[in-house]
């Protein structure tokens, strides 16, 4: 008993002290007290205006994207394999109902939906979610595989659909501020901020762009609309990077087809419907497929107006050497100013629209080399990432 009052003694004169033992005790050493004093904040609001302003205006901005915002939910039927039993002999095992799930984007108060081709591929039954939870079937109004972008008409009498816009992706800069919207891994209206990482980097006709973005697109995003801080469609988020085949997760490198690419696609779909076309399931034709095997310069080459022609040219870095612009006696180094007589903004307008060319057509560029003026005629090829 005696030992246990002086271990209570010790324990209350000691008051928590950790560094507070016995011997400092029997020196007659009192413990010291300890005071706790929270801090200031070192950030005032009031002087943080421009910050506050950002936080509601990103608020604001996703409350009005999100209504536009659609889930893709599919069922695709995998028909049962053929096996052997001992008893029965040749069985046919039950068919599988495997599910799916992307984004989508209403673009008109009708309930026309962007997506992704390849979240509707193969499937036999699909539906969107709109964000208040109501549930539609849909109508496959026709797609494009190349571009990865497919139309949906919403089947409702209904004409007040909330809409996005699309905003012009030729004018996204790198480190401009972009937003993705949709349902990964199924958490609906997921809004995720990031910035434009890189567009033009490479600049080749030889395959189709995609905005890169550091956004978060995760399994369930694909479909669902990059949007600006004007709440425009800048792209349609398609992929993430996967470096390994075993990692499904963010990386910090997503795509997106460009909103001029899919507006593209959205008028080709359109105009077949109004021409009475029946079928427009795949929209494709020679959209997309024109090839010449070059590579151009991300900046545009001023032309002095002496030379009698456009302002701007595209400087020809590399030229595949089994390609239609090698047949054709372009070289790197070669200025082209004009494409069928057309002048062109900038590179990247150029090789626009030789990808919108139909392969086998025969085209005249005109170009500067050596500080003279011709023109050269080549035959388009098929683009490598479509020809099979």
């Amino acid at each position: 008993m005696v030992f246990v009052l002086a271990a209570l003694l010790f324990a209350w004169m000691r008051q928590g002290r950790e560094d507070y033992g016995l011997l400092n005790l029997l020196r007659g050493e009192k413990p010291t007290q300890t005071s706790l004093t929270p801090p200031k904040s070192k950030l005032d609001l009031g002087d943080m205006s421009v910050m506050s302003r950002m936080n509601d205006e990103f608020a604001r901005l996703s409350a009005a994207v999100l209504p536009s915002v659609v889930s893709v939910t599919t069922k695709t039927v995998k028909p049962g394999q053929m096996s052997w039993h001992p008893l029965f002999g040749l069985v046919n095992q039950q068919a599988q109902i495997i599910p799916g799930l992307g984004s989508g984007v209403i673009i008109s108060k009708e309930g026309h939906v962007i997506t992704n081709y390849h979240v509707l591929e193969n499937s036999t039954e699909i539906m969107v979610t709109t964000n208040d939870n109501k549930k539609y079937p849909v109508i496959i109004l026709g797609a494009n595989r190349e571009r990865d972008i497919a139309l949906l008409k919403i089947e409702s009498n209904r004409t007040d659909f909330s809409a996005l816009s699309f905003g012009n992706s030729d004018e996204a800069r790198v480190g401009q501020l972009v937003f993705a919207v949709g349902n990964p891994f199924g958490l609906s209206g997921t809004v995720t901020q990031g910035i434009i990482s890189a567009r033009d980097r490479h600049l080749s006709d030889s395959q189709m762009d995609f905005l890169q973005t550091d956004t978060v697109i995760n399994p369930g995003n694909s479909g669902g609309p990059l949007v600006n801080i004007r709440g425009e469609i800048l792209g349609i988020n398609v992929a993430i990077y996967r470096g390994d085949e075993n990692v499904r997760a963010w990386q910090g490198v997503g795509l997106a087809v460009p909103a001029n690419d899919a507006k593209m696609v959205v008028g080709s779909i359109l105009a077949k419907i109004k021409d009475g076309e029946k079928n427009a399931a795949e929209v494709s034709g020679n959209t997309g497929k024109g090839y010449l095997g070059l590579e151009v310069s991300t900046e545009p080459v001023e032309i002095d107006p002496v030379w009698g022609t456009a302002r701007r040219g595209a400087l020809v870095t590399n030229i595949n050497p089994s390609s239609p612009a090698a047949e054709s006696g372009l070289k790197a180094g070669d200025v082209v100013t004009k494409f069928q007589g057309m002048a062109f903004r900038s590179p990247g307008d150029l090789l626009h629209i030789i990808r919108t060319q139909p392969p086998g057509s025969e085209v005249k560029l005109e170009v500067i080399r050596n500080n003279k003026m011709g023109d050269i005629i080549a035959k388009l090829g098929t683009r490598p990432d479509v020809a099979k």
